[in-house]
């Protein structure tokens, strides 16, 4: 110890010996740092360009919270070494001890090695801040200083009828172009100049300016790599994407978890199936618009209060979906992720994206669309075959296209976004204009069934309806099965039992979802008070072997008579609580009867007491058979390639041979089949689906299929849009229009006219008129399947 005090002394001394140049040394250390700062960021601290944008100084050239605490602790041990100096030079040769040693320990806690490379490392921190900055400057000078080239002659509006909107738009521009900071950051700056090169090469109102140079980089638009997607069976990543903070995000990451190991032996199955065939791996943005802040996210606060759940299920379920088919997935439940995502400029929304999308395709829901509308501008219409609208109910045709909506009074508040109608994708097949993107229940193996069977308490039911306004008016027939059952409960509550639920119901409260699926594996009965509409929990019901007993509606509920539908894009008439369960899965496990009718409800309630079923889940909604649909629309559906029309243009539109009809007959059909010796423009589904069949008077192409055993496929209306359809169903036409209407193609037997379509978007499975029948086509399914035709996978 004593060896090294004294030579901590000498090392203080020499340090005095030499103490002019350590000092100078410091502050020149000192020094520079200030003056790098201060040149790198000089720009930050002097007044504003006349061209700079709103948008040129950002907060990002600051630097980040770490490089300021950084530089403030440089600063303070700056401070406090020049301080220590200071007091040193005061000392003559003195030896006090003590105040040497107070020195040696201030020298060795100061390490000035550190200092340098902390120094550095902030240097170069400002320094990648100031080409970031530089790189704004000269995206916003530099468009300014080429305007400001071209003469006032070269800036006249031009008149080009291409583009006839461009006057009015230069008009808008002067009167509006500072509503928008995005403009300025496009270098708009209020001349003329810079109005037409904003309207010609950021929008495209106008033509393109001559003395402009439009060549463009290299890499501007360059066609991503494409990768092979792998089936992915470990969801860990997954959970770690979808993220915290809402009790929403934590329903949906609980879910993911526990039907983890189902989706891994799904994922399997169909790896098999496609023999394992190359896919390609697709770019996909999710952003579920319902759950952010600026749509109100109601679902959050009502999760533990038995507020609706289908949503994100449903939503839990896509995610778990893209993500094992191996997709490249980006999840954003906030409007800041969106638009850091998808790359928009700053400002409000009214500038479009310059650069290529980002993203294949884009999965959101009507907020989520609104949003997007707002923040991309001109964009969303360039890019909105890409998306994909989650769409619990449905959006028909007549109530999608904007104009047509506004001439015909289908107008409403979430309808009217020109899209293809199949690109809204719903919770349950009933509107073929759409897709059924569905959700999946959870699927039991075969000692679970027979578990489950043989558990079942006969005289047990369990009351569909989480809220205790359901319950209200409901005693009646709660009587009537009380007779027979004991009724059990799961209705929500915080210190006491909800008045409207009868003192005879064994109420649980709200039950976590494993606590609820026990609860179902015991009952026989599972009951609807007749809503909610549509939700998951009847198949998880009958997934459990419960029968799943609901309300007829006379009349059906639909937007012209109810309020829940009042405003919804759809005409569609629903006839009970759950049309899927009636429709498709039916007696014995679903019994749809009139509540109203004591009689008939007795009778069905002693009905459901002498029959046995077994659990039973379609295949459409196991995980397997999502992920095959899911698979079979990501790798076929394509909405932005413009459907080629048939016949071709430039075609004979003479045929005088049967053997070159596109339509032949089919056997043991009335309907028509396509005939395989004619081409035609690639189609999915495949045109050896395809069946054409004609309504009756005031009967839909939905109903005229499902007679047929067939389902209505939107995608094949192009292919029978002509008069060799109508001709060779023998129709006779003393008219032929070709107009926008959502009936058509059709035609009226009393007035022998024909109506072609003349707006693809309004081809329509759902419309119907009892002036006219119309021509419908048909296609097959797969077994348990409905979305797909059997060679569609």
């Amino acid at each position: 110890m004593i060896d090294l005090n004294t030579d901590g002394k000498i090392m203080v001394r020499r340090c005095l010996v030499t103490f002019k140049p350590f000092r100078i040394f410091v502050v020149g250390i000192g020094f520079f740092s200030l003056c790098f700062l201060m040149t790198s960021l000089g720009g930050q601290f002097s007044a504003k360009r006349p061209g700079d944008s709103p948008f040129t100084i950002r907060t990002e050239v600051l630097g980040n919270l770490e490089s300021r605490g950084v530089l403030r602790k440089i600063s303070d041990m700056l401070e406090v070494i020049m301080k220590r100096v200071d007091t040193l030079s005061k000392l003559d040769n003195s030896t006090d001890s003590r105040r040497l040693d107070e020195l040696s320990s201030t020298i060795n806690r100061f390490q000035l090695a550190g200092l340098v490379e902390r120094i550095q490392a902030i240097a170069q921190n400002v320094s990648n801040v100031a080409v970031r900055m530089e790189q704004i400057l000269q995206h916003s000078v530099a468009m300014g200083r080429v305007v400001r080239e071209g003469s006032s002659s070269q800036c006249e509006v031009p008149k080009d009828p291409r583009y006839p909107d461009c006057s009015s738009k230069v008009d808008w521009m002067r009167a509006r172009w500072t509503s928008d900071p995005c403009y300025a950051f496009y270098g708009v700056d209020g001349s003329d100049c810079s109005f037409l090169v904003y309207l010609s090469e950021v929008e495209w109102f106008c033509p393109p300016l001559a003395w402009r140079n439009h060549s463009r980089p290299e890499t501007v638009g360059k066609t991503p790599e494409r990768r092979q997607a792998a089936f992915r069976t470990d969801v860990t990543a997954l959970l770690e994407q979808v993220g915290t903070g809402k009790e929403s995000l934590s329903f949906m990451k609980r879910r993911i978890r526990r039907l983890a190991a189902q989706w891994g032996i799904a994922a399997h199955r169909l790896d098999t199936k496609l023999h394992r065939r190359w896919r390609e791996q697709k770019r996909i943005l999710v952003h579920v618009g319902f759950l952010t802040e600026e749509s109100g996210d109601v679902f959050s606060p009502k999760v533990l209060k038995g507020g609706p759940l289908g949503e994100m299920v449903q939503w839990a379920d896509i995610l778990t979906a893209l993500y094992v088919l191996g997709h490249n997935l980006k999840i954003s439940v906030s409007v800041k992720d969106l638009q850091g995502f998808l790359g928009v400029p700053p400002g409000r929304g009214s500038c479009p994206l310059t650069g290529p999308l980002p993203f294949d395709l884009i999965y959101t829901d009507y907020h989520g669309l609104q949003q997007m509308k707002q923040h991309m501008g001109l964009s969303l219409k360039k890019h909105k075959c890409h998306i994909r609208v989650i769409d619990t109910f449905g959006t028909e045709p007549a109530y999608n296209h904007e104009e047509y909506a506004t001439l015909h009074g289908y107008r409403t508040n979430w309808g009217y976004w020109n899209l293809n109608t199949r690109q809204f994708m719903t919770m349950f097949p009933h509107t073929p204009d759409n897709s059924f993107m569905g959700f999946v229940s959870e699927e039991l193996n075969e000692t679970e069934k027979l578990s489950i069977q043989r558990d079942k308490v006969d005289d047990m039911a369990v009351v569909y309806g989480k809220e205790a306004s359901m319950w209200k008016g409901k005693e009646k027939f709660l009587q009537i099965l009380h007779r027979y059952m004991e009724i059990h409960g799961t209705v929500y509550y915080e210190t006491q039992r909800p008045p409207e639920v009868p003192a005879f119901v064994k109420n649980h409260g709200l039950l976590p979802q494993h606590e609820l699926q026990q609860l179902l594996r015991k009952a026989k009965l599972f009951i609807g008070f007749g809503f909610p509409y549509e939700g998951p929990a009847p198949l998880e019901a009958i997934a459990n072997g419960c029968i799943f007993l609901q309300p007829k509606f006379n009349p059906s509920h639909s937007s012209l008579n109810h309020e829940f539908f009042r405003g919804k894009p759809t005409s569609r008439e629903v006839s009970s609580q759950h049309p899927y369960a009636e429709q498709y899965i039916g007696r014995p496990h679903v019994l749809t009867v009139d509540f109203n009718n004591s009689q008939e409800f007795d009778t069905a309630v002693r009905e459901i007491m002498r029959t046995k079923v077994e659990p039973y889940l379609p295949y459409e909604y196991t995980c397997e058979g999502m992920l095959e649909r899911v698979h079979a629309y990501i790798q076929h559906q394509d909405f932005c390639t413009p459907d080629a029309p048939y016949p071709p243009a430039n075609s004979s539109r003479s045929r005088s041979g049967s053997a070159l009809w596109p339509f032949v007959a089919l056997p043991n059909s009335t309907g028509l089949g396509w005939a395989p010796n004619i081409s035609a423009p690639p189609s999915w589904p495949p045109l050896s689906a395809l069946r054409l069949l004609v309504s009756s008077e005031g009967q839909s192409c939905v109903e005229a299929c499902r007679h047929a055993r067939l389902v209505c496929e939107p995608a094949f209306f192009r292919f029978i849009n002509n008069k060799e359809a109508l001709s060779r169903l023998e129709v006779q036409c003393e008219g032929l229009e070709a107009e926008m209407n959502h009936i058509f193609p059709a035609f009226s037997v009393m007035r022998r006219e024909c109506g072609l379509q003349k707006d693809p978007l309004l081809f329509s499975c759902a419309g119907l008129s009892t002036k006219y029948r119309r021509l419908c086509p048909c296609r097959d399914f797969r077994k348990g399947q409905v979305a797909l035709c059997k060679d569609c996978l």
